[in-house]
């Protein structure tokens, strides 16, 4: 099966129009109009969230791990004597 084709089309338009009569129609089709607009703008709001929290994650995993404190009661051993030539 294809999309709906013109001859399709206009039979829905005919049976809309018969059921909810030509006063209802164009507030059928404003009421849709608007339901389509927001689950749009619903859609793309949760697929910037998404790329979004997938970028915070993969700069995570990039960033350099960051080096453990060091002991604070290690002491280095003194330098080597220096020998007279």
């Amino acid at each position: 099966m294809g999309p709906i084709g013109m001859p399709e089309l206009i039979i829905i338009l005919v049976l809309a129009l018969i059921i909810f009569g030509p006063r209802k129609l164009p507030e059928l089709g404003r009421s849709l109009g608007k339901s389509i607009g927001e689950f749009r703008r619903a859609s793309n709001e949760l697929r910037s969230t998404l790329e979004e929290e997938i970028r915070v994650e993969e700069q995570k995993t990039a960033a350099p791990k960051p080096a453990a404190p060091a002991d604070p009661y290690y002491t280095a051993p003194p330098p080597p004597p220096i020998e007279p030539k």
